[in-house]
């Protein structure tokens, strides 16, 4: 199947990519800001609901990617002293990964979202300003990405780990095959 992939993450578009799927992408840009009061689970479907946007004779998706701990976001790091004191606030606990999920086919928009939680190892100081030397942090939500180095900082994965990687591929594929 072709998709339009209405975001420029490449780790979305290598993961659709991995499942067979032909995928041309056309980032959508969106006014990322969170509504006051609103839930990080709620904010990540939302936001996939508003970047959903493409030809009608295309199957469109999009998806936002929420990292949060008791109620509060983490994005993208502003620089590498956010991206540190957020790892050190996500060290040695579990935090939770939510992806919201937009499917539009024929006017109509579908959307769901997945939730895994995970767990960092307990992390020095130094490891933080490793990791966060290596750069690797400032694009990515929470300031690490699992399927790169940031990968040695999980200690734990609950549910399904390609949904910490931005899109939960199993989910995502039964509903590009519903009706």
């Amino acid at each position: 199947m072709r998709i339009w992939l209405a975001s420029g993450s490449p780790r979305r578009r290598q993961l659709l990519s991995w499942a067979g799927h032909e995928v041309v992408g056309h980032p959508e840009p969106v006014d990322e800001r969170w509504v006051h009061g609103e839930a990080p689970d709620a904010a990540a479907e939302r936001l996939a609901r508003e970047k959903c946007v493409g030809p009608a004779h295309e199957t469109v998706l999009a998806a936002d990617t929420v990292v949060h701990l008791e109620g509060r976001p983490y994005a993208k790091p502003d620089d590498d002293d956010d991206a540190a004191r957020m790892l050190r606030e996500l060290s040695g606990v579990w935090h939770h990964v939510t992806t919201g999920v937009a499917i539009a086919r024929a006017g109509e928009v579908r959307s769901f979202r997945v939730t895994t939680d995970v767990r960092f190892r307990n992390l020095s100081d130094a490891e933080i300003a490793r990791y966060v030397a290596t750069g690797e942090p400032h694009d990515k939500a929470g300031a690490y990405g699992i399927q790169g180095l940031g990968g040695a900082l999980v200690a734990e994965v609950r549910g399904d780990w390609t949904n910490v990687m931005g899109l939960p591929l199993e989910a995502t594929l039964k509903a590009l095959e519903a009706p």
